[in-house]
């Protein structure tokens, strides 16, 4: 977990904190922009905020940098599947919703991380940002907020037909569903409970629970980054239940993890040709 922090980085900010992670050093200790960052990987666009420092942008590129190529190494996919093809812009500290440390604009197709209070969060709010994307690739719909984890739960029978699809309807299942198919996961009766004593509906919404299981698949492999991902294991919502436990969450890490795979084999063979 996140080492031990000093009393000028919590003067500072969160953003001044050590983020623990093992992954491969891809900037051989080089500092890079937002501006490589969106050359490289090929982003819409990237929105900073008027009111992050210089040296915030620099620490924060850096951060993001290194999240997005762990990501990358833990889906094996390359830069244009972090970036949905293109699609998807990237804000940090340009405000969002109200109490939000981070969200996914659907209207925008923007995924932004508040400036002292986003960390950790990257990996939830991507994996909205590519529920949203896939969603028209999986299904045949229409319309402009729809998330493939939602339709799944309600238009299973408009699932294209493709061994991709296939697989990521197989991950949905066994994050949505018990083992025999006929009644709701563990992980969704929790979820749905929690909401009931909360009395809201927000953990329990398909394309919530859906995040917060690939949170758990991200942060439970060996290379670990906790800008990137942090807290399905000890914090207080974990301790509620409602990120997948054990045999759940390894069966969702297989399929999930397959699926993704699969998609970086495809593209790199289209690549070739």
């Amino acid at each position: 977990m996140q080492s031990s922090i000093s009393n000028s980085a919590q003067k500072k900010g969160r953003l001044h904190q050590h983020f623990y992670r093992n992954g491969e050093d891809h900037r051989a200790g080089a500092d890079v922009s937002f501006q490589d960052i969106l050359r490289l990987f090929h982003f819409r666009s990237i929105e900073i905020g008027k009111w992050v420092t210089e040296e915030e942008k620099r620490i924060a590129a850096n951060l993001f940098f290194d999240a997005l190529c762990d990501l990358m190494d833990i889906l094996q996919v390359p830069e244009s599947v972090i970036c949905l093809n293109g699609t998807l812009s990237l804000g940090f500290g340009v405000g969002g919703q109200k109490h939000a440390s981070a969200h996914y604009n659907s209207a925008k197709k923007q995924l932004s991380l508040a400036k002292n209070a986003g960390a950790g969060a990257l990996a939830h709010e991507w994996f909205h940002a590519f529920d949203h994307y896939i969603a028209k690739k999986m299904y045949s719909v229409t319309g402009s907020n729809l998330f493939a984890s939602e339709i799944w739960l309600n238009e299973r029978k408009k699932l294209v037909p493709h061994e991709l699809n296939k697989q990521l309807a197989a991950c949905f299942s066994n994050i949505f569903l018990d083992a025999t198919s006929t009644g709701p996961s563990e992980l969704m009766q929790r979820s749905i409970f929690v909401d009931q004593k909360l009395k809201s509906f927000y953990y329990a919404r398909p394309q919530e629970v859906a995040a917060r299981a690939f949170e758990a698949v991200i942060q439970n492999q060996s290379i670990k980054n906790a800008f990137l991902v942090q807290g399905t294991m000890q914090s207080a919502e974990a301790k509620l239940g409602i990120y997948p436990q054990a045999e759940q969450r390894d069966q969702i890490t297989s399929t999930l993890l397959t699926y993704f795979s699969w998609l970086g084999q495809a593209l790199e063979a289209i690549k070739k040709d």
